[in-house]
Formats: C-alpha cells, sequence, structure tokens
C-alpha cells in the first residue's frame, strides 16, 4: 500500500501581488504597504485559476501585501490559513522604503559595499540575504515535512529566491538571476522529501508564458 506520503504533490510558491505605491524605484523589505489595486486583481485570477485545486494548508507572509494576496486566494475554499513572521521579506533596515537614488546619496559607501557583496552585507539596521536564507530555508523544510498534501506559500521576492535557490542546489551569489515578478507562481513537485522545481516566474492566468 501506498502511503500518502509517498504521492507526488505540488508546493505552489507564489509572490504576493503588485503592491507598488508610485513609480519610483525603491526599497521594499518589512515596510507594511497593501495591494494596489493590479495586486487585488492578480489574487483574484489566482483564486479562480485555483479553485479545483485542493489545498491542505496555506501559509504566509503576515505583512499586508501578502496576508491580503492569500486571503483572496483563500476565499471561498476551506482551507486552512496560517501568517507566518518568518516569511517576512528581507530587513532592509533604514534603507526600508527610500528610493534607490535616496540611497545612493545617503549612504554611498554603504551602497557599494552592498553591490560588491550582496550575500553577506548588512544595511543599517537590516538583514543580509544569508541572514534571510537562514531565517526561511528552515522553516520551508519544516512545512514541507509536516505536510502531505498540496500547500501554498505566498511569500515575496527575496523569499521566493532563497526558496530556490535552495531546491537548485544553487549559490545565494547567483540569487538575483532568478525573476520574480509581482503575482507570479512557482511549482514545485514534491516526492517524498524530493523537491523538484517544475515552473517558476509563471505569470497571473492567462499567460502561457514562463521563464
Amino acid at each position: 500500500m501506498v502511503n500518502d506520503r509517498d504521492k507526488t504533490r505540488t508546493i505552489y510558491l507564489m509572490r504576493h501581488g503588485d503592491s507598488r505605491q508610485d513609480d519610483i524605484k525603491r526599497y521594499i523589505g518589512q515596510a507594511d504597504l497593501p495591494l494596489n489595486r493590479e495586486g487585488l486583481s492578480q489574487a483574484a485570477s489566482w483564486r479562480a485559476a485555483l479553485t479545483d485545486i485542493h489545498l491542505e494548508r496555506i501559509f504566509c507572509s503576515d505583512l499586508s501585501r501578502s496576508l491580503e494576496t492569500a486571503r483572496i486566494i483563500a476565499n471561498g475554499k476551506d482551507v486552512p490559513l496560517q501568517p507566518m513572521h518568518k516569511l517576512r521579506e528581507i530587513n532592509l533596515g533604514a534603507w526600508d522604503g527610500l528610493s534607490f537614488d535616496d540611497v545612493r546619496t545617503l549612504y554611498p559607501k554603504e551602497y557599494e559595499r552592498r553591490g560588491a557583496s550582496m550575500v553577506t552585507y548588512r544595511p543599517p539596521g537590516g538583514e543580509c540575504f544569508a541572514d534571510l536564507a537562514a531565517r526561511v530555508i528552515p522553516l520551508f523544510v519544516e512545512l514541507v515535512a509536516g505536510s502531505s498534501g498540496n500547500l501554498l506559500i505566498v511569500g515575496h521576492s527575496g523569499v521566493n529566491m532563497v526558496i530556490i535557490c535552495h531546491i537548485l542546489g544553487m549559490p545565494l551569489e547567483n540569487l538575483f538571476r532568478i525573476r520574480q515578478d509581482y503575482g507570479c507562481m512557482n511549482i514545485i513537485e514534491c516526492v517524498n522529501t524530493s523537491l523538484s522545481l517544475d515552473r517558476i516566474n509563471m505569470e497571473i492566468p492567462g499567460s502561457t508564458s514562463h521563464l
């Protein structure tokens, strides 16, 4: 007899919907931004696309843009939804919410240091990507090991990128080779403890393109 845990199951790893409040390129970490109109539409589109998918659990960051995305998708589904602090985006400290231009002007040396050592450099009061991975990866492993069915995890760009690096066995130095657009979906197939990445950066329903 095949145990349920031996069956192929799917982990849907999503980036929250669009939350940009203006057209300025900013450092956004744990600033608690809501979804904008496009982000609400993206979440609603995924809710429709996942209507017939049975989910055992939904996990999300406790930041508004992730939690709101997860709640919209969960609407109408009888599935537990659990916000988790450890799924928050990278903490950018004093840089959070500042434009790229402002950071280059206010923190010129620090800006150069981060560019030269993205994995290990911490903005003032913030985290580096190695810190983010140390926070997120053990939790991701725990969530997968503690479940037997399909999961939806609504994370953030940085959170998803470190998870994908982990699955691919790819060094964090290659982190920014991974693209995570607003509202994108990544499909992870799970057999026993073996994880494989099937789709990455899938666009909102209605598009067949992915990277």
